[in-house]
């Protein structure tokens, strides 16, 4: 995967390939049939900025930058399909993404797996999250829907925003409406948003501004890397906002919970960083501060801590999966 996206990063077109659908079994992962009729593969060109850039809504001195997206159409033909773009998180693409695809794939909805990664040199930043600003990332999903906004098999007003973990984060707060207006250029509000056990940690301004059009969280109550707890929290801003907003979490579910290939049980993320314990809040001037004295945050800081746990729980993996099934349809439903 990452030669063929480097690949792609120097070239011009697409490589795709065509074959048969097939129908779900079982939570549509299972079944190693279940593959999509066809596959593209797209360059994206993007930027990479820092956080204050793009808080500011500034590109000035933006290194520009192409990364990629893995289009799976599920069912042959002509028509448009529902879409959605699913946002990996701080280890990159990996087994959940996978699980999504297959999942989505078997019951006739398109996925567009982003890799904000390779095209920007990078493989993970678990244990260096200073490598890439967080906000990259919904720049990614944007630049995402502009791509998906011309394609003939896409139907523009069924394309949702799915992500996990910093790419939870970053589904999440794509729904805020002036990081739409600074950056989305694709003419495409998503139906629906959903972020899966995102951190929510940041408190951006404005952040209570979001699209009309709902937003559905999960997340595991044994989840010491993004804790849950935080996302309620904002839930409740925008629940008083008046924003259709909900968070599933799942008894004793850990992060990263619904990756098949994950372990079995809680296992220490070695050298992992995670700002549970952060108080984080934009400042006027677009950065990002900590704490009460509002002190410029970085990841040298003593709130940073490390070793969270991840686990996967196929209880909450099945869950998870008929509540994005019921969102979606939700969404999606006599379009």
């Amino acid at each position: 995967m990452q030669r063929l996206s480097l690949f792609l990063a120097a070239g011009l077109m697409a490589y795709s390939f065509t074959g048969a659908a097939a129908e779900p079994v079982g939570d549509g992962v299972a079944d190693l049939g279940s593959y999509a009729a066809r596959v593209e593969v797209h360059p994206i060109a993007s930027l990479t900025l820092t956080d204050r850039q793009f808080l500011t809504g500034s590109s000035d001195g933006a290194k520009p930058v192409t990364v990629t997206g893995v289009l799976r159409i599920a069912k042959p033909g002509a028509d448009r399909l529902p879409t959605v773009i699913l946002m990996h998180g701080s280890g990159g693409l990996s087994g959940n993404i996978e699980f999504w695809q297959r999942a989505l794939g078997s019951r006739g909805i398109s996925t567009f797996a982003l890799d904000g990664f390779t095209g920007r040199g990078l493989t993970s930043v678990n244990t260096d999250q200073s490598l890439l600003s967080r906000t990259n990332l919904i720049l990614d999903i944007y630049r995402a829907l502009g791509v998906l906004a011309k394609h003939p098999r896409v139907d523009p007003a069924r394309v949702a925003v799915m992500g996990f973990s910093r790419g939870g984060q970053a589904a999440l707060y794509a729904s805020l409406k002036r990081f739409d207006a600074n950056w989305n250029r694709s003419g495409i509000t998503p139906a629906v948003f959903l972020p899966v056990y995102p951190d929510c940690s940041i408190r951006f301004q404005d952040d209570t501004a979001v699209a009309a059009r709902p937003i559905r969280m999960f997340g595991g109550s044994g989840d010491d890397y993004n804790p849950a707890a935080s996302c309620a929290a904002y839930m409740e801003r925008l629940k008083a906002a008046g924003s259709d907003v909900s968070l599933t979490v799942f008894p004793g579910a850990q992060h990263v919970y619904d990756n098949p290939a994950g372990p079995a049980q809680p296992t220490v993320a070695k050298g992992a960083q995670t700002v549970r314990a952060c108080s984080l809040h934009e400042d006027a001037d677009g950065a990002i501060v900590e704490g009460p004295k509002d002190t410029p945050f970085t990841y040298a800081d003593p709130c940073v801590q490390r070793d969270p746990h991840i686990g996967s729980d196929e209880a909450a993996r099945v869950a998870t999966l008929k509540g994005v099934t019921d969102a979606l349809e939700a969404a999606f439903g006599g379009r």
